[in-house]
């Protein structure tokens, strides 16, 4: 199937994407000033540059778009029918990385969460408050997501 706009267009279109301050981002750190937690924003000492870095509890949390970290069995995570190949590796060679860099982060000591986007869709604030009790428990890793797991 042929894109429905020009190469110039969709150039444009992908090239307006935000990398950092997306909105499910904004609504996380919103979420976690509004309950008193402090963070640093994606810290460059540590892996993968996480979006947020609670160092008093040791926790790094990253936000992912569902459809650029390749969320397997969500809606939101579709292939594009244009160029299918070039996403497929794109994405493909993200969801590598996101897997090194939790990796990383667990072997130097963080506990860590990852918060997808289709969580925050809908109604955010049961993903949020799962966010928060990760933060204050003893847990090493959590993953809050939209998508049931059996």
């Amino acid at each position: 199937m042929a894109d429905i706009v020009s190469p110039e267009v969709r150039s444009r279109m992908m090239a307006s994407i935000k990398g950092k301050d997306t909105k499910p981002e904004m609504l996380v750190r919103q979420y976690l000033h509004g309950r008193g937690f402090r963070y640093s924003l994606s810290s460059k000492r540590l892996p993968g540059k996480p979006d947020l870095t609670l160092s008093r509890h040791n926790v790094v949390v990253l936000v992912h778009g569902c459809y650029w970290h390749g969320h397997q069995g969500c809606r939101y995570a579709t292939t594009p029918t244009t160029r299918a190949e070039f996403w497929r590796g794109k994405i493909m060679a993200n969801r590598e990385r996101d897997a090194r860099v939790l990796s990383e982060l667990r072997a130097r000591g963080w506990r860590t969460s990852v918060v997808w986007e289709c969580a925050l869709k809908q109604s955010a604030e049961p993903a949020l408050g799962r966010l928060e009790q990760f933060i204050l428990s003893t847990e090493t890793e959590i993953e809050i997501s939209s998508v049931n797991r059996s």
